[in-house]
């Protein structure tokens, strides 16, 4: 006897781990088993012996499902009562069970024997079926069964003692043989109703040959052979058994023609003619067309998918890994150039990827590689626009948001000039962002893409009322994205010691290697805070401390590098005092240094806007219109409206671009689209392998990874799916394709929508009027 025991201490092995076990076992030689279980599933089946020879399996504290698909010449015993779907798709074992069984006991059983020594549960006995080329499975019950038994029951013979259930109205519970087609119910003991289909009918000769033969095998199988004489009263005993299909249609004559009878027999025009119009039509449950209550439709890409809907800069990702599939590299590689000048210094490099974060693949495993498929395009080239507009658009301010503004006008064919008053385009990329997060040659190649497509740069350009006033005059439109600039900080006693982060991390890129004390302080632990510290660490500081009033924003490798350095993050910390001796909270603690930087965000500098009331601002920050606007044919970008992040500062330049091209060339255009994120419920993950290690790679190759969540991957599932084959795939000339349902094949069942993996198939209440009700002109 081969003894597993699945429970080791407090360890438990898994149902997985049990089969798998078994599996070995038996395929090493092994017959009989002694399985000490605890909840585990499915235990027993399907399995045969190299040599053909029996195998047979003592099992204590079974879980759901023991004997599921349990072979021929297999046996199983269970002493105690087991749980549901006892002997589930027997395919030949014999069973025995001698207690209490859960529900579905025998469920879909097509062969062999169960043997419940109890009761049995809901829908006992349901689908079982009879193949002819087999012997039929039997499912004896020593005592009563729940409601629903042997629903749908096809073939086979269903035995139910009675034992101990007089208490009960029906031994075989409510509703018993819904649906049944086919096989025989013998029972003893009392039943209060069954279908109309259903025949109730006295034991023959054979019937009673039947249970006799098989009694004895069955009660010394339970431990009951002291109940064979009361359970041979055949007189006792009924069976159930469907009506055959000559039966059914014989009945079915009878009826009267329901259209026939209400149109000669009933009310002319019937019983509310004066007030609606009847069609006489007699409508199955199940209808085409006009009837039907619900109709699907295909909704490709209309709902953002979560990657792009968490994406300030708009960039779907699915698309990219649809062109990918079509085996189109090099146009997914494009794509992103679309909605960025910077796919590699701000999506491959510096971005926090909340694309990521939203990717529906992470609930499965781990997130697509959308930040490192973004870098694939850093170093692609696009062609210029041939054809120009003549129309001259200025940029004041060379910054992420100024230069998406930029690329997207200059795509579009305008004449865009950015200036700026640093030495260098790039804003806080050049400026800020440590050469260690970014790529400094990176960088340089993306801002020369940017000259190609035909943007001017002016750096050096330092732009007040007078110079604005002038750039405005000879230009059809103006994008002011001058960005945050002037630190921000708070009345602090000692403010006057401050050294501002953004002013230290710019000479640090600029290469002034400005002095720094030995243990500095940094006001704020954001990634601002993050980079200032690096930067001190780089400019020498042999201590860094940083502190916060909240839990640390950073990014979590941002931290990790700091801490790794030696430093320190502090927080909750309420600066109160800054001295040159170190830094007091509002509780008294004192944290030592000789010198304090803060980093806790920025404000933009206008004062070269002129001072008209029509423009709108919050504090620091301007206020556009709905158009992006805060001055006729004026539009704003980025960090002048509100601080964010570079991905947000992208999003902004796009739709300052939009609006100033809508203006430039006077055209009527929609509201900037807004985007609306698809039903998570609607995306069938189960559909997708789970990637168990995660060795990625090459970051296209994820391609197989992507859920296309609301852009549809042409998978054919819904066609090869639809029951009535009312779907079909149409080929457009252009190279696009859709899928249409027939109206008059769709039933409108829902099956599309239920199995489209990528949430494209909704269905919808049917728009189609149903004419009802009579108008007065009728």
């Amino acid at each position: 006897m081969f003894t597993i025991d699945t429970l080791v201490g407090h360890e438990r092995m898994s149902t997985q781990d049990l089969l798998l076990a078994i599996g070995e076992a038996v395929a090493k030689g092994e017959t009989e088993f002694e399985i000490h279980a605890s909840g585990q599933h499915d235990i027993g089946g399907p399995l045969w012996h190299p040599e053909g020879k029996k195998l047979f399996f003592h099992v204590t504290n079974a879980g759901q499902r023991v004997g599921c698909m349990c072979l021929d010449n297999t046996e199983i015993v269970v002493d105690e009562s087991s749980s549901a779907d006892v002997g589930w798709l027997n395919a030949g074992g014999k069973i025995t069970v001698r207690g209490d069984a859960g529900d579905t006991a025998g469920h879909c059983s097509a062969g062999g024997k169960i043997y419940i020594g109890g009761r049995a549960g809901t829908r006992s006995g349901s689908l079982m079926k009879h193949d002819p080329l087999y012997e039929e499975p039997q499912l004896w019950v020593l005592k009563n069964v729940g409601s629903f038994s042997f629903e749908f029951m096809g073939g086979g013979k269903a035995v139910v003692c009675g034992v101990d259930s007089e208490e009960f109205d029906s031994v075989l519970g409510e509703r018993p043989c819904v649906g049944m087609v086919g096989g025989t119910v013998y029972f003893r003991g009392k039943i209060h109703g069954y279908p109309a289909d259903i025949r109730l009918k006295d034991l023959t000769q054979e019937d009673i040959d039947f249970l006799n033969n098989n009694m004895d095998e069955f009660l010394e199988s339970i431990g009951r052979t002291e109940l064979r004489d009361e359970l041979s009263k055949w007189d006792e005993w009924h069976k159930l058994e469907a009506l055959t299909f000559e039966e059914k249609q014989a009945a079915a004559n009878k009826q009267p023609d329901l259209k026939s009878f209400r149109l000669n027999e009933w009310i002319k025009g019937g019983m509310f003619s004066d007030v609606a119009v009847d069609d006489f039509v007699v409508n199955p449950t199940v209808v085409t067309g006009l009837y039907r209550q619900r109709v699907p439709k295909w909704e490709n890409a209309k709902f953002a998918a979560p990657c792009e809907f968490h994406c300030p800069s708009n960039i779907p990702t699915q698309k990219r890994y649809n062109l990918i599939r079509q085996g189109k590299l090099e146009d997914a590689i494009k794509l992103v150039l679309e909605y960025t000048p910077f796919p590699g210094s701000v999506c491959g490099s510096v971005c926090p990827n909340p694309c990521m974060e939203g990717c529906t693949r992470g609930n499965i495993d781990e997130p697509v590689q959308i930040g490192p498929l973004g870098y694939l395009s850093a170093f692609t080239k696009v062609d210029a626009p041939k054809v120009k507009t003549g129309k001259k658009i200025a940029v004041i301010g060379g910054g992420v948001a100024g230069l998406s503004a930029a690329w997207q006008l200059a795509r579009k064919g305008h004449d865009v000039t950015v200036y700026d008053d640093d030495k260098h385009m790039g804003g806080k990329l050049e400026q800020v962002i440590p050469r260690a997060r970014l790529s400094h040659e990176l960088l340089q190649s993306e801002l020369k893409r940017i000259e190609d497509m035909g943007v001017k740069f002016v750096p050096e350009c330092k732009v007040n009322a007078e110079k604005f006033a002038e750039i405005r005059s000879n230009s059809d439109a103006v994008v002011v994205s001058t960005g945050g600039h002037k630190s921000r900080f708070f009345n602090w006693e000692g403010k006057e010691k401050l050294v501002m982060g953004l002013q230290f991390l710019k000479a640090v890129n600029r290469g002034d290697n400005p002095k720094v004390g030995k243990h500095v302080i940094v006001i704020g632990c954001g990634n601002a805070g993050m980079d200032t510290a690096r930067g001190a660490y780089d400019m020498g500081a042999e201590t860094v401390t940083c502190i916060d009033v909240q839990k640390p924003a950073a990014f979590d490798e941002e931290i990790e590098y700091i801490e790794s350095r030696g430093g320190k993050l502090i927080w909750p910390f309420m600066t109160t005092k800054i001295t040159d001796e170190g830094i007091y909270d509002d509780k008294g603690r004192f944290v030592p240094g000789d010198m304090v930087m803060v980093s806790i965000g920025e404000a933009p500098i206008l004062d070269y806007l002129p001072e008209d009331d029509s423009i709108k601002k919050f504090r620091d920050w301007v206020v556009p219109n709905n158009d992006a606007s805060i001055l006729d044919g004026v539009f704003a970008a980025g960090d002048v409206i509100k601080p964010g992040r570079l991905t947000d500062a992208i999003g902004s330049g796009q739709k300052a671009a939009y609006y100033a091209d809508a203006y430039v060339m006077n055209k009527e255009v929609a509201p900037f689209p807004e985007k609306k994120q698809i039903n998570k419920d609607n995306l069938h993950k189960a559909y997708f392998d789970k990637c168990h290690h995660c060795n990625l790679g090459d970051p296209a190759d994820d391609v197989n990874r992507c859920i296309s969540c609301g852009t549809c991957r042409d998978c054919e599932t819904c066609l090869e799916s639809c029951p009535e084959k009312a779907i079909s795939r149409i080929q457009h000339l252009d190279g696009t394709f859709e899928y249409v349902s027939d109206d008059k094949k769709c039933i409108g069942c829902g099956i599309c929508a239920g199995v489209c993996p990528c949430g494209i198939w909704t269905l919808i209440d049917n728009p189609e009027k149903i004419k009802m009700y009579r108008t007065k002109a009728e």
